[in-house]
């Protein structure tokens, strides 16, 4: 069991215990330390995202990390898959993205990516929270590293446009982009003007505290909006840390991860570069989008939620595409976690070459009616010891039988309750996900 870190990285408010510029530099200290003795490099890479706090974190981790004898290289504000691909391309010891990803500009979050640009394994991460309380490694007066800046988003914005298809651009697409306030404010409009496209600019004017404030792929809403207000091809719209994107088609429909994932896995097959004509999507991907890849002749493989956990489950069964619901794909083709600029590109490209809207080549995906209640908690109880609670689930269950679909589970980054219920009758499953949150809460409230 991991005492500071969650489902990604270490989460919470700024300046609220844990997460304190204290703790981000013995954090700092103690993964310097680790990442020392496994290798010879002797550097750490870190980014950030466009939060007041950022700041903060960012130095409170140089000092940590040049304290433990490991140098300390910054490169701004910049998406945090960049940070997976330059920790690979400088050969430094580890990656360090400071972001709470979709969460409101008062959060914040520490996560590290290893040598490789892989998240961290929950052994690795269980090591550093020894070495956190235990205060080492030790300080040594003669081994000392240095800090510097070195260009990043550049570097970043040339991998992402070499992925795109060849011999194709992007003149003619009219193309919104909602940038969320957020990390790919400056690295996604330069990769695709730089490709030819029209760009519809949106909330890309970060101040601190606006990043994910009514904007981004959390409310995408308002990026569909402006696609038929400007009548544009297609609309994009990133998080934050733009680790995840969301869609919208050239009629405004909101177009989600598992659908994008959809298309991409056919085309990937049809072109025999599907490894094992297989991909890896979590337990909140939508069984109607299981049903449509298994009538593809496309096995899919469930992961925990958690692009990380999706990586893993690829690694495992050799699988190149995977992803969430909520817009974290990952083409291990090109980068090692979820990356937002990349899965536009493919989508992008897609399109330039099918010579279809993105309504067309989703269409043949279905989708079955599903409610997801998010409910805050004062503290998460584990579902084994609320009797009603689970009761009430095992009836929901079997009431569903085959023709649906329930998983209950607690945030791994917010004190909040998930209740998620698939079915074809959907007033059905929105009655019982509020039975089931109600209980819960009350229940809990009761403990």
């Amino acid at each position: 069991m991991r005492k500071y870190f969650g489902t990604d990285g270490v989460r919470g408010r700024a300046n609220i215990e844990p997460l304190t510029a204290d703790f981000a530099l013995k954090l700092g200290r103690a993964a310097a330390g680790l990442f020392k003795n496994n290798d010879t490099h002797r550097k750490i890479i870190i980014g950030k995202d466009t939060r007041l706090s950022c700041y903060m974190f960012e130095n409170a981790l140089v000092s940590g990390i040049c304290s433990a004898g490991i140098d300390a290289v910054m490169v701004g504000v910049i998406p945090t898959p960049a940070i997976a691909f330059l920790t690979k391309s400088i050969r430094a010891d580890a990656g360090v993205v400071i972001s709470a990803s979709h969460n409101p500009y008062y959060d914040n979050g520490i996560k590290f990516f290893n040598a490789n640009g892989y998240k961290l394994a929950d052994i690795t991460e269980q090591e550093i929270e020894r070495m956190i309380d235990n205060n080492e490694p030790a300080l040594d007066p003669d081994s000392i590293g240095k800090a510097y800046r070195i260009e990043g988003i550049g570097r970043y914005v040339e991998f992402v446009k070499s992925t795109f298809p060849k011999n194709i651009d992007l003149k003619g697409l009219k193309i919104v982009v909602d940038c969320a306030n957020g990390a790919s404010y400056k690295a996604a409009p330069l990769a695709l003007g730089e490709l030819g496209a029209e760009l519809i600019l949106i909330n890309v004017e970060p101040n601190g505290t606006n990043i994910n404030d009514n904007c981004g792929a959390v409310y995408p809403e308002n990026m569909a909006k402006a696609v038929i207000e400007h009548g544009a091809d297609v609309g994009i719209s990133f998080d934050g840390d733009a680790d995840r994107v969301v869609f919208a088609d050239e009629k405004g429909n909101i177009v989600d991860g598992d659908k994008i994932m959809g298309i991409c896995a056919v085309d990937m097959m049809e072109k025999g570069t599907l490894h094992n004509n297989t991909i890896v999507a979590t337990v909140m991907s939508n069984i109607g989008f299981e049903y449509s890849m298994n009538k593809k002749g496309i096995k899919l493989i469930r992961s925990q939620v958690g692009d990380r956990y999706v990586m893993e489950d690829m690694v495992k069964n050799n699988c190149n595409l995977g992803g969430e619901q909520s817009g974290h794909l990952i083409f291990s083709d090109f980068n090692t976690t979820g990356d937002g600029l990349i899965s536009a590109m493919q989508v992008l490209g897609l399109l330039v070459k099918s010579g279809k809207s993105l309504s067309e080549l989703c269409s043949f995906i279905e989708t079955y009616p599903q409610v997801l209640n998010n409910v805050l908690v004062d503290k998460k109880v584990p579902l084994s010891e609320l009797s009603k609670t689970s009761a009430l689930i095992a009836k929901v269950e079997k009431e569903l039988g085959s023709s649906g679909r329930l998983l209950v589970r607690y945030s791994g980054t917010e004190n909040k309750l998930r209740v998620m219920l698939e079915g074809k009758n959907e007033k059905l499953i929105a009655d019982f996900a509020k039975e089931i949150a109600d209980t819960a809460v009350n229940e809990i409230k009761g403990k």
